[in-house]
């Protein structure tokens, strides 16, 4: 298992590690298996569904105590705090991406694909150290990890839509309703790209893009909003 350096990987996440084989699966991308016939571990997405649950109950549950806001807003808290880009980012501030195991093409790729994996990997460390240490140290992670972001999330509004906030703006500003529509999409079915383009009337406004429809929209849509001024 010289490939992970369970030790330094233990100093990256503040924990102490009881189980390797569980974090070297959790930092092994599918596609290091194709490379790497040999391979005595499985791939990373039992974990990935296992931490996306485990994320999602810990958020939840921490918003519900201390917020008396709405179900709506506090979804919408919820939201700006587990979405894929906010991962990546809290992936890329402990060093995520220094263990990644994953195939020579996929390592090249610095784009929207290298984020999500990124954030897909943040979700399984989550799941193995829930295995690992159990439910009080993963929240103890994700409060000092994740949580810390609330206020910045509250104070600059970004857990509010960005179809929804470009949509209230062209009405308001110009009274038309933004349209989007699928330019191109590439790459294999299991790791599909999209860009989408967002129209104020006939009027192409930004493109944007995503590994699902619904996220290139809104990458389309917060493009949309910075170009405008809005």
């Amino acid at each position: 298992m010289g490939i992970f350096d369970a030790e330094g990987f233990s100093k990256k996440l503040g924990i102490p590690i009881k189980n390797p084989k569980l974090f070297q699966e959790a930092i092994t991308h599918r596609s290091y298996l194709n490379e790497h016939k040999g391979y005595a571990l499985v791939h990373n997405e039992r974990l990935e569904f296992l931490g996306d649950a485990v994320l999602e109950l810990i958020v939840t549950e921490y918003l519900y105590s201390a917020f008396p806001n709405p179900e709506g807003e506090l979804t919408s808290f919820r939201a700006a705090l587990v979405n894929g880009e906010m991962l990546a980012v809290i992936a890329g501030r402990i060093g995520l991406g220094e263990y990644l195991l994953m195939s020579k093409g996929e390592a090249k790729d610095m784009g929207r694909a290298r984020m999500w994996l990124l954030a897909n990997a943040m979700e399984s460390v989550i799941g193995a150290l829930y295995l690992d240490s159990g439910y009080e140290v993963t929240k103890e992670f994700i409060a000092k990890n994740i949580l810390t972001e609330l206020p910045h999330v509250i104070a600059s509004g970004s857990y509010t839509d960005p179809k929804s906030r470009f949509q209230e703006m062209a009405q308001a500003k110009m009274g038309i309703t933004p349209s989007y529509r699928i330019l191109r999409e590439s790459g294999p079915d299991h790791d599909r790209e999209f860009v989408s383009g967002v129209f104020l009337g006939e009027e192409f406004v930004a493109e944007g893009s995503g590994l699902s429809k619904q996220e290139s929209q809104r990458s389309a849509a917060e493009v949309a909003i910075a170009k405008k001024g809005w």
